[in-house]
């Protein structure tokens, strides 16, 4: 199953130009390869860019992918990326619906939190909720230091985690948070980590519980932190890494087909090309690569539902604001820049979370619609120009759940983008002294500042099938007990069914979220395969 080479060069053909590709081909060429990657779109980066997202407005905003805690300092330093990671002293802030109270979660100091607990009722929860956090500590550090070396066994990772594992792995995750605190809104806080880009109500199944760790064991501690310069210098960053290194980077070049062989069939400038490798590694999802094979959809693992290919069903929607200044709050003695400077939960409470997922599942939109927000220019100001600046503008990132891929069948994305726009904004609303809206900037053409994507404009601008995030459903960071780890690609957790085509995006094992680790764990295979 090897692929070694003896007197040339190895080539290696890179499928996508997301972050994830980028960083395999850094690396490859790095190692000595010849590397050629290959993007369909005129700009690099896929989810994790930055863009200007409002004609004639000076504001850089990280458009699909916002914060980084997946990022492994190896990978930073070994690609000298520099990337300036500012963290966030607030956790979150929650209001109570209904009330002009919420729970404000502040890393740096600590009474303040108790006291905040015990505004809403739930004094007893502060140290649980710490307590719980605790438990995720004790293997957060030693487990994420594997997600850069082959797959662990299902037997070491249990060693990590110890005797939590029942809870954490074995047991839905709604059972083991529902035991850990009482309070219905702080059950919600611990369990939208849980609900990220995943459908589940967390009581049937443990795909929330993939997502919560996948959301906590980031750098060992779990902070999700504001890239200096928007999304986007994360990304140029590896970029430049990869062309230094001598990788040969086309955009405008749409993959066609590939053939298990290591052919690659690509278009550009109107003409159709050909690429032979020795290796291809594909930086798109596990359904993409599929139809390029020519394959069904069913062959890259993915189950297949009614219409789209179900496994691959993103459940959220993205909105992008600007506004004039930041909206007030029902709470007093809360500064904005406090509530804002985390994460801010909207209509998130645990039972609320779940009415969203029971309405979705019979075909209806959430009402209201659990989001949580953020504000990157409260962290980071150099993404907005000097004159938004010095006026006071703020960036607004919210974050839907519980709107899954398949309510295109019943709205229509026109339709479906209309009405999320008029529920997000309602449940922003809900939650504040004041409206939204009037809030809003406005563009060089006189509109309001304000973009929703849906999990199909997703599909469309990414190619992610039915607007996955994950590109798929998250698996866990290790091999299952009789899973076999016999090659360098599944070694590795980038093995396909081919032995000449590896993933390299958030399809492979311990893909998903801005990390690179898939990149760089689909290079180290293909460094093994090729004998470099």
């Amino acid at each position: 199953m090897g692929a070694a080479v003896t007197g040339r060069t190895p080539r290696v053909a890179i499928v996508g130009g997301g972050h994830n590709a980028l960083t395999a081909a850094a690396y490859l060429a790095r190692a000595g390869a010849e590397v050629t990657l290959l993007e369909r779109l005129d700009v690099l980066g896929g989810a994790a860019i930055s863009a200007q997202a409002f004609p004639g407005v000076e504001a850089r905003l990280s458009r699909y992918a916002y914060l980084v805690s997946l990022l492994p300092r190896s990978v930073a330093a070994d690609l000298g990326l520099g990337v300036e990671l500012v963290r966030r002293r607030y956790s979150s802030y929650t209001p109570v619906p209904g009330s002009d109270r919420g729970l404000l979660i502040d890393n740096g100091d600590r009474a303040a939190t108790e006291a905040s607990f015990a505004s809403i009722g739930a004094a007893a929860d502060a140290e649980r909720f710490a307590a719980f956090y605790r438990r995720v500590a004790a293997f957060a550090g030693p487990l994420f230091d594997t997600m850069t070396g082959p797959l662990p066994t299902a037997s070491a990772a249990r060693e990590v985690i110890g005797a939590d594992w029942a809870g954490f792995v074995e047991r839905p995750i709604g059972e083991l948070i529902e035991a850990s605190v009482a309070d219905d809104l702080v059950r919600g806080v611990i369990a939208t980590d849980a609900l990220i880009g995943t459908f589940s109500d967390l009581s049937g199944d443990t795909e929330g519980n993939i997502c919560l760790l996948y959301h906590v064991i980031g750098g060992g501690t779990g902070d999700w932190d504001v890239p200096v310069g928007g999304m986007g210098v994360v990304s140029g960053g590896i970029e430049r890494a990869a062309r230094v290194a001598g990788a040969q980077i086309l955009t405008l070049a749409e993959v066609t087909a590939i053939d298990p062989d290591g052919q690659v069939t690509y278009c550009r400038g109107g003409d159709e090309h050909r690429l032979a490798a020795d290796l291809v590694l594909c930086g798109a999802a596990p359904g993409v690569l599929a139809g390029l094979l020519g394959e069904p959809v069913a062959a890259s693992g993915a189950q297949v539902g009614e219409g789209r290919a179900r496994a691959a069903e993103g459940a959220q929607v993205k909105v992008n604001l600007l506004l004039r200044r930041l909206p007030a709050l029902r709470q007093p003695g809360v500064p904005a820049e406090a509530a804002f400077g985390g994460t801010f939960h909207i209509q998130e409470g645990f039972g609320q979370l779940r009415a969203a997922h029971a309405a979705a599942l019979a075909g209806r939109l959430p009402d209201p619609l659990p989001a949580e927000i953020y504000c990157h220019s409260l962290s980071d100001p150099s993404i907005l120009g000097p004159e938004l600046r010095e006026r006071g503008y703020q960036t607004l990132t919210l974050f839907g759940l519980h709107v899954p891929d398949r309510l295109l069948g019943r709205f229509g994305n026109d339709e479906l983008r209309d009405e999320l726009r008029r529920a997000a904004l309602a449940s922003l609303d809900s939650v504040l002294a004041e409206p939204i809206e009037p809030l809003l900037a406005t563009d060089a053409e006189g509109l309001p500042c304000i973009e929703v994507k849906t999990t199909a404009d997703l599909e469309k601008a990414l190619s992610m099938p039915g607007g996955n995030i994950f590109h798929g459903p998250l698996a866990w960071p290790w091999a299952g007990p009789d899973e076999a780890l016999d090659t360098p690609a599944r070694r590795w957790g980038v093995a396909t069914g081919h032995d000449r085509v590896l993933l390299c995006g958030a399809g492979a094992r311990r893909g998903g979220g801005v990390s690179g680790i898939a990149g760089q764990n689909a290079a180290m295979a293909a460094i093994e395969m090729l004998g470099l």
